[in-house]
């Protein structure tokens, strides 16, 4: 049997790092927006479990989040780890959008259905936030409130249908090096009332943009076309622009000017919850 899938990426219309816990990790509130650019991945029987990449820069190791999410499922489930998996990269590494680890959440649900666990949600949601805590929005997908690292979901109303500009610079942004930057505080235990609204700030924003200065330039490019929003995604480098529809996006898209050399452009919708679930289902393919 052979199953194919495809893992969306995202980006975070809003992030606010309450402050540095005692373990280590960041106190978090941002809401995640699905969107269509993808990876694909296939799953195949097998007497072994291998991962095969078609982008040479992506590791294919045991460091890889795939093969960690395999063994994790094999382990949690008492099954042994066998399968052949392979990965056509499209969503760039270091770039904020959560590549690597919706490529984690679709191995979640492809080796569930491949191996006959039909595991709940609930228990590949657990065992996702073991390996990232992006990974349980990938999940879900649509729009999504993410609380403590980010990994406890609470899905949020679909946005309305958009149209957005991803402006991915020729450099990554390595999120330790950002969070180091940003110097946060410890963690109060105090957070915002949920009722608020939605925040128009990412607070990793500073911190990159002066380790990497020509992101501030991107966003002010993104906002000089008149996107709604023009936000850094996570910690970057991907930076993002959201218009009214994808014919906006588009022509926007064209009038961008004075990008860093090498960026690369994509229009893309935002996906709803229910699209997110019809992509990333495992389904079979000759």
């Amino acid at each position: 049997m052979r199953l194919v899938a495809e893992a969306f990426a995202k980006v975070n219309r809003s992030l606010l790092v309450l402050g540095r816990r005692p373990d280590g990790f960041h106190e978090l509130d941002t809401v995640f927006q699905a969107v269509g650019l993808t990876d694909r991945l296939a799953f195949e029987e097998s007497d072994a479990l291998s991962l095969r990449v078609d982008d040479p820069s992506v590791p294919a190791g045991p460091e890889n989040l795939v093969l960690r999410a395999a063994r994790l499922l094999a382990e949690e489930a008492g099954v042994k780890a066998r399968a052949a998996i392979g990965l056509e990269k499209r969503i760039p590494s270091g770039g904020g959008l959560g590549g690597g680890s919706s490529d984690a959440a679709v191995t979640l649900l492809g080796l569930s259905a491949l191996w006959g666990l039909d595991a709940p949600l609930e228990t590949l949601a657990e065992i996702g936030a073991r390996l990232g805590s992006d990974v349980p929005f990938f999940l879900f997908g649509g729009s999504a409130r993410g609380t403590g690292r980010g990994e406890r979901i609470a899905p949020l109303p679909d946005l309305p249908p958009k149209g957005v500009v991803l402006v991915m610079p020729p450099f990554p942004a390595a999120t330790p090096e950002v969070f180091r930057r940003l110097g946060a505080p410890e963690w109060d235990g105090r957070r915002d009332d949920a009722g608020s609204g939605l925040p128009d700030r990412n607070d990793l924003e500073p911190a990159a943009e002066a380790l990497f200065p020509p992101l501030r330039v991107v966003r002010e490019a993104l906002a000089g076309v008149g996107a709604e929003q023009a936000r850094l995604s996570g910690s970057g480098s991907t930076v993002f622009g959201l218009f009214p529809d994808l014919a906006a996006a588009a022509e926007a898209a064209r009038r961008l000017d004075g990008l860093p050399v090498g960026s690369a452009i994509r229009v893309v919708p935002t996906w709803t919850r229910e699209e997110c679930r019809f992509r990333s289902g495992p389904r079979r393919s000759e």
